[in-house]
């Protein structure tokens, strides 16, 4: 097998569902050619797990890079696969005599030797390759995601940001970014669509400058809108069990439309190279929520501890709701537990944390409360209360739930390496292996 010819890109379009594309695609197919033709091709459906609490996406990307099921490798929370000694693909192509790099790849550690290039997604506490470029990327992604709810992006991210912009983005893609950014104004979901598309040229330009043999592109825009729009979604008005209020999105606003078209795009320049097969896979899919439920955030982890008088070494946000807290040893962590599970609404009742596991000397916890946050609510712990919207950022309605379907589409030349249909998402792990000669 010649290295030096055969590549491949695994496109991570997380829980992108193609059963609501194909009806955008029906009612408006001058719009989404390129989805068009990727339907028309060659496609499986994937499985994954059954129990809703295992339909998390960092516990089926685990699986695709690992080539094992929730219960083989136990990966459960996003950020779980550091210091976990189960090989990950990347590793395993590389040690094979290939040159592979991976672009925001959801709960992947970066453990290559020689890494083309390696920029975490901005919820796992691992480094980056050690290229300027990557170092910064990944320090200004990480603050503006995880401190989106509050619409608060630094001055050093957004220069950072700024300079990604002119390095990577591509002149073709100027008329984008201009309309994509300028609409953010009055339409928030617009910022996640920037910077699906600034990472993809930003992995574009360093898998064409570094001749990189496999990468892994991993993009959340479509995952992120389904959850807050799907109601939005207009061949599907007729079916969805809820409306969003107009203070939310406007009626005639469509996000989910705006994203798939960018995706048409991608999808678009990657499935037409020539010099390079690709795998694009869902991992898993959503379903419109059958529930009214709002997300909210703690504004600063931090703080809120302190306020609470938890002694912790450090916390890390986590993905929207959830966070987690290092302790110096067990007896800490036991005692915050205890701290935050008593910590409810006065209003209702309602713990404001209803998820905490406790691993030893660390807490993940999860701010579960589901009701609309008004200015007059307070929460309550060891009998003091304190007003809680100071202490909160809204996030979302959901509109989306997680569903264990999945898909995944191949260009010809991986096609004969696919899996059956209805195969576990783990078993992408073993197309692309065979794709490379690896044992």
């Amino acid at each position: 097998m010649n290295r030096s010819t055969r590549r491949l890109i695994l496109l991570e379009l997380n829980e992108l569902n193609f059963d609501v594309v194909e009806k955008y695609i029906a009612s408006d197919a001058a719009r989404f050619p390129a989805l068009g033709r990727l339907c028309e091709g060659p496609r499986v459906r994937t499985s994954c797990e059954t129990q809703y609490e295992e339909l998390e996406p960092w516990i089926q990307w685990a699986s695709v890079h690992t080539g094992k099921t929730y219960a083989e490798h136990g990966i459960f929370r996003l950020g779980d696969i550091v210091g976990s000694e189960i090989p990950q693909i990347f590793e395993l192509v590389e040690q094979a005599g290939y040159k592979v790099g991976a672009i925001s790849a959801m709960n992947a550690e970066n453990r290559l030797k020689h890494p083309s290039y390696f920029i975490p997604d901005p919820w796992t506490q691992t480094p980056s390759d050690a290229s300027w470029w990557s170092q910064s990327l990944t320090a200004a992604i990480s603050q503006a995601v995880n401190d989106n709810a509050q619409s608060k992006i630094t001055l050093l991210s957004a220069l950072r940001v700024i300079f990604g912009l002119i390095r990577f983005g591509r002149v073709s893609h100027y008329r984008k970014y201009f309309k994509l950014i300028t609409g953010s104004r009055k339409k928030p979901w617009m910022k996640a669509l920037v910077l699906d598309l600034l990472l993809h040229d930003v992995h574009w330009s360093m898998f064409n400058f570094k001749k990189t043999n496999f990468s892994t592109l991993f993009l959340n825009a479509g995952a992120h809108i389904q959850h807050h729009y799907f109601y939005n979604a207009m061949p599907l008005r007729g079916e969805m069990p809820y409306k969003n209020p107009t203070w939310y999105v406007s009626d005639d606003e469509d996000p989910l439309a705006d994203v798939l078209s960018l995706y048409n795009l991608i999808v678009g320049e990657y499935f037409e190279r020539k010099d390079t097969d690709v795998i694009l896979a869902t991992g898993l899919t959503q379903k419109p929520y059958d529930k009214v439920k709002f997300y909210y955030r703690l504004n600063s982890h931090a703080e809120f501890l302190n306020s609470l008088n938890i002694n912790f070494t450090d916390v890390f946000p986590r993905m929207t709701r959830d966070f987690s807290i290092e302790f110096k040893d067990e007896l800490q962590a036991q005692k915050a537990q205890r701290v935050l599970a008593s910590v409810y609404v006065e209003k209702d009742g309602i713990p404001l944390f209803g998820e905490i596991d406790n691993r030893g000397n660390n807490l993940f916890v999860t701010l579960t409360y589901p009701h609309e946050i008004t200015s007059l609510m307070h929460y309550v712990v060891n009998e003091r209360k304190a007003l809680l919207m100071p202490k909160v950022s809204f996030v979302a309605i959901k509109n989306g739930m997680h569903q264990g379907d999945g898909f995944a589409f191949f260009t010809p030349g991986v096609s004969n390496y696919g899996l059956a249909d209805g195969a576990h998402v783990s078993k992408i792990f073993k197309t692309i292996l065979r794709y490379f000669g690896v044992a």
